[in-house]
C-alpha cells in the first residue's frame, strides 16, 4: 500500500522510502565488509530522484517549507545505512547553500547537474595544511591545500569546499565556498587518513586540492556566507535526524534477536525494550518540533538556532541511551561480526562524535541565563 506523509502535508511516498531503507539494511553487512563506498545503495537513490528531491517544483522543494518531512526522509535513509545517510546529508545541505547563495545563473546549472544525477556535499573540516582560494588571473582562482573528512570522496562530484579566499593583492578576503567539478579534476586522495572501526563506508578521506584552478563563476557566495546564521547552526537537525535513523535500526536489531532467542518474556529485557522505544519517540519528537520551528517565517533567528542547539543535544542523548541499553540486552553476542549490532554500534558510535558538543550545550545555558526566558 502507498502511504504519503500527510502528517507533513506533503505528497511524498513514504512505501518507496521504507522500501529503500528495507533494501539498504539487507546489503548493509556486505557494504559494511568491503568498507568502500555505497555504490549500490546511492545508485539506488539517485534512480529513486531522491537526489533531486529537494530542488524547486519537487516533492520537497526547498524553498517550500517541508522541514519536517526532510528530517523524517533522513532518519529513514539513516536507519537503512548511517554512511548512505551521512553523504545523503551533505548533497542535500550543499544544495540547500546554493538555494540560499547562488546567482540564478549557478543554481540552474547546479540544479541541472542535481537532476542528471551529480552527488553534491559539503566539506568544511580542514586540518593545519586547510585550503586557500586565490586570484591568480582574470576569472581564475587557484586552490591550494587540503580538506579531511570529505565524506564520498571522490564519488561527490560536485563538493562544496570552503577555504580562505585572497584577492589579486594578497589581501584575505575571508572565508568563500566554492563547488568543485571533480569530475573534471583530479585531486590527491589520502585514504590512510580514514582509519576507523565506524563509519567506513563514508569514504571520509583527506583531499588535496593543491593546482586545481576554478573559474571565479565556481565561488558560492560571498566570504563569511557559509556560517551566516541561523542556517549555520539550524542545519545541525539535519544530521541529528540520520543519527536517529542509527538508533532506530539499533532498536530493531534489539527487537530481532530477543525474539530469535527467545527472550521476550525477560522483565529486564522488555523493561530495556521500553526504555528504547521511548528515548525513540523522544528523538522523533524534538526533530518535528524542530523542523516546524525551521519553517516558521516568524520564528526570530535566535530561536531557530536555540532550537537546533537543543535538538542536536537531546538527539544525541537519546541515542546513547539506545546505545547502552541494547549493549545490556545483547551481551557480548551483540559485539560479534556479522551480528547487525556490532557494525550499528561501530557507525552511530562514531557519527555521534559531531565538532563541539559542550559549547553547544554551553550555548543552550546561555540563551536561557542571559537572553530569552524558556520556549
Amino acid at each position: 500500500m502507498t502511504r504519503t506523509a500527510a502528517v507533513h502535508n506533503v505528497p511524498f511516498d513514504l512505501g518507496r522510502i521504507d522500501r529503500l531503507t528495507a533494501r539498504f539494511a539487507e546489503w548493509a553487512a556486505d557494504t559494511f565488509s568491503t568498507g568502500g563506498f555505497p555504490q549500490r545503495e546511492m545508485s539506488a537513490l539517485r534512480k529513486a530522484g531522491l537526489l533531486a528531491v529537494t530542488l524547486p517544483g519537487q516533492p520537497l522543494d526547498l524553498r517550500a517549507r517541508h522541514t519536517p518531512a526532510l528530517l523524517h526522509l533522513l532518519q529513514r535513509i539513516g536507519e537503512g545505512n548511517l554512511s548512505v545517510g551521512r553523504i545523503y546529508e551533505g548533497h542535500v545541505n550543499a544544495l540547500h547553500l546554493i538555494s540560499q547563495y547562488a546567482t540564478p545563473r549557478q543554481q540552474e546549472r547546479w540544479f541541472a547537474d542535481a537532476r542528471d544525477g551529480h552527488l553534491f556535499g559539503v566539506w568544511n573540516t580542514q586540518m593545519h595544511d586547510g585550503v586557500s582560494m586565490r586570484m591568480t588571473a582574470p576569472q581564475t582562482v587557484t586552490l591550494n591545500g587540503s580538506k579531511s573528512f570529505c565524506s564520498g570522496s571522490v564519488h561527490v562530484t560536485r563538493p562544496l569546499i570552503t577555504g580562505v579566499r585572497y584577492d589579486a593583492d594578497g589581501n584575505d578576503r575571508g572565508w568563500q565556498m566554492a563547488v568543485v567539478p571533480l569530475d573534471k579534476h583530479r585531486p590527491a586522495v589520502d585514504e590512510s587518513f580514514w582509519d576507523t572501526a565506524g563509519m567506513r563506508n563514508s569514504v571520509s578521506f583527506k583531499l588535496d586540492f593543491t593546482g586545481i584552478q576554478l573559474s571565479d563563476d565556481d565561488l558560492l557566495g560571498g566570504p563569511g556566507d557559509y556560517s551566516r546564521q541561523p542556517s549555520f547552526s539550524g542545519g545541525a537537525i539535519r544530521f541529528a535526524a540520520v543519527q536517529l535513523g542509527g538508533a532506530a535500526a539499533i532498536l530493531q536489531a534489539t527487537r530481532d534477536h530477543l525474539q530469535k532467542t527467545g527472550r521476550t518474556d525477560n522483565a529486564h529485557q522488555r523493561t530495556r525494550v521500553g526504555q528504547m522505544a521511548i528515548a525513540l519517540r523522544s528523538g522523533e519528537l524534538w526533530l518535528r518540533h524542530a523542523g516546524q520551528i525551521t519553517d516558521d517565517p516568524a520564528a526570530d533567528p535566535s530561536l531557530i538556532i536555540h532550537t537546533a542547539n537543543m535538538t542536536r543535544t537531546a538527539v544525541a542523548d537519546q541515542c546513547s541511551t539506545i546505545l547502552q541499553l541494547a549493549e545490556k540486552s545483547l551481551g557480548a553476542a551483540g559485539f560479534l561480526h556479522p551480528h547487525p549490532f556490532a557494525r550499528l554500534r561501530a557507525d552511530l558510535g562514531m557519527y555521534l562524535r559531531q565538532p563541539a558538543p559542550d559549547a553547544v550545550l554551553e550555548a543552550v545555558g546561555q540563551h536561557l541565563l542571559h537572553d530569552h526566558a524558556t520556549e
